[in-house]
């Protein structure tokens, strides 16, 4: 079976996938999640492979959804009638939800798989991009290399969680209520991945790691993997990604998630991000309920 968009190959005990749209910043896009899940099934249904490295193509890991489309094409969805003879675009949410939730249950194969998974980032890992990495059960980054949830500030929510299971309520919060983009120096401080390697040492680095995992036979490397991760699941995993893929599409239409798209439409997704990440009070004067408690 050949994937369009991404490679598959394999090394001794070690299976590497790798994203290949490096002319779109190896965006998400339709059929994306679907394969990376379809790879990690190849790799655990294959009786020789251990360890399954994910890594990317190109300048960097992954910017995220291929938003330059998603946020500047029109909505799709129900269109109703309107007395005065035009028509509005209604959203369904849970035609959103299943669709998302789908995507986060791919996503979500790295950390399930029964065999070991390591990112590889060599560039930046953007918004839906630190899903994927942080699904893996190891994430080794180059020190220049750059990670974080931009759409934390509008139009988006993490849909994996995985912030909170790796660093936490307060670093989470750090992040997700900013918005920031840190090093991967940065990432490793706060505990978010293993290790940060200058660039020239990134494949040794990660190649070092699945070989000291590839010896070890896979009914051990599944036991332990399915150990840790139950703990994980013990704490609401999945009705915390339920909830935030819910939330995922709400955020993209509230007054400001509806304020963000019509800017991408009318000035180019670039320049709304730009506003976006600017610091400037986002949406200013959108007409929005007033919250009395």
């Amino acid at each position: 079976m050949g994937f369009k968009h991404l490679l598959y190959e394999t090394e001794g005990r070690i299976a590497t996938i790798t994203l290949n749209r490096p002319e779109r910043f190896n965006a998400i896009c339709i059929g994306m999640p679907v394969e990376i899940r379809e790879a990690v099934e190849r790799a655990n249904r294959d009786d020789g492979i251990h360890v399954i490295i994910l890594q990317a193509a190109g300048k960097g890991f992954c910017g995220g959804y291929d938003l330059v489309d998603f946020a500047e094409q029109k909505e799709h969805g129900i269109e109703q009638g309107t007395t005065d003879g035009t028509t509005n675009t209604l959203w369904d949410p849970m035609v959103d939800f299943q669709m998302m939730y789908q995507n986060t249950k791919d996503f979500m194969s790295l950390w399930n798989s029964y065999k070991p998974t390591i990112a590889k980032v060599h560039g930046d890992a953007v918004a839906g991009g630190s899903d994927i990495a942080l699904c893996c059960d190891l994430v080794i980054m180059s020190e220049t290399a750059r990670i974080g949830y931009p759409p934390a500030r509008v139009w988006g929510c993490p849909t994996t969680a995985m912030w909170v299971y790796r660093i936490g309520a307060e670093k989470a919060k750090r992040m997700l209520l900013t918005g920031d983009l840190v090093t991967g120096q940065a990432a490793e401080k706060l505990g978010l991945i293993l290790e940060a390697v200058p660039a020239a040492d990134l494949d040794d680095r990660v190649r070092f790691w699945a070989e000291r995992m590839q010896g070890v036979p896979r009914n051990q490397l599944m036991m332990q993997k399915l150990m840790i991760n139950q703990a994980f699941e013990n704490m609401g995993m999945q009705n915390t990604q339920m909830m935030a893929t819910l939330f995922d599409g709400i955020t993209r239409h509230s007054p400001e998630g509806a304020w963000f798209k019509k800017r991408a439409q009318e000035a180019g997704f670039k320049q709304a991000v730009k506003e976006r990440d600017s610091g400037d009070p986002i949406a200013e004067g959108v007409s929005k309920p007033t919250y009395r408690f």
